[in-house]
This record gives C-alpha cells, structure tokens and sequence, in this order.
C-alpha cells in the first residue's frame, strides 16, 4: 500500500475532484456533482461551526477519496451532525482508505455532535458503516443510519 495523507479541505478546488466525480457519475452516483455544484454556489462549502470537508491523497498527491461533515439540514437539533458527499475512488476501495476518512470525520464529529447520521441507498455501503458501529434508524428524517457520539454541549 502507498502513502496515504488525510487532509481538511479548506478550499475546494473543483479541478481535483473531477476525476471522482466523473466516476461516480459512471456509478450511477450523483453526489459528489451535488458537492461541485454546491460548493460552487456556495450552499454549503462545510464551513458553518462543526463542519468540515476531508479528502484523501495518494503518493501523487491526487484526491482519491472525499468526505464531508455538515450540520444535519433536516435536523432542528444542532447536536445532529450529517455524514455527506462520502466517496472512495475505484481503485482505492478495499485498501482502508475509506476507513482512515471515516475514522477522521468521526473524531472530528465528537467535538461538536451528539449524534452523526446518513443516508445510504447500497447494501455494501450499508455493511461498511455498520462495520464501524452506525445502526440503521431512521430517527432522523432523511437519514438511514446513526451513531451516538456522546457529546452533550
């Protein structure tokens, strides 16, 4: 396996995730669009109190995996964080990448949220954010699954 940096986004350069976003689309997936055309508008740029956007780069230091962390929209609560825009390029599935991302937004989540959620519509999705402790629910409206994080502001 190759080196592998996780870093915060801070300023999203669309050019670097054209290539996910080309295979996602490809997929069937059309998220990681919503997340350019998004951020381009500037809906959400995951840059409100407890949000943040990640990506993961390769030895070449090219994105290869991309996820976020928003406040939940669908949520009155402002201790429901929302997992978004989660994805891991082909290449990279299965070699603990998206692992090191989730494992990152959920650090980051406990200093702010009592509870992270997500939607999912895949069964493998569905098994990898079991694996790492998430139950379905649909607590949350809009959300398949959850995790109790803890916290109490």
């Amino acid at each position: 396996m190759g080196d592998f940096r996780i870093s915060k986004i801070e300023n999203l350069v669309i050019s670097e995730l054209s290539q996910l976003v080309e295979e996602s689309k490809t997929d069937g997936f059309r998220f990681l669009e919503r997340l350019v055309n998004d951020y381009n508008e500037g809906t959400n740029t995951f840059s409100e109190h407890g949000e943040s956007l990640y990506g993961v780069y390769n030895e070449n230091n090219s994105l290869i995996a991309v996820g976020g962390l928003n406040n939940d929209p669908l949520s009155n609560d402002t201790q429901v964080g929302r997992l978004r825009r989660f994805y891991v390029g082909k290449e990279y599935r299965r070699k603990a990448i998206g692992t090191l991302l989730l494992r990152q937004i959920i650090y980051e989540a406990k200093n702010y949220y009592r509870v992270l959620v997500l939607n999912t519509d895949t069964k493998q999705a569905a098994n990898f954010y079991r694996a790492y402790g998430f139950e379905e629910s649909e607590a949350y409206p809009g959300s398949t699954h959850l995790l109790n994080l803890g916290y109490e502001k």
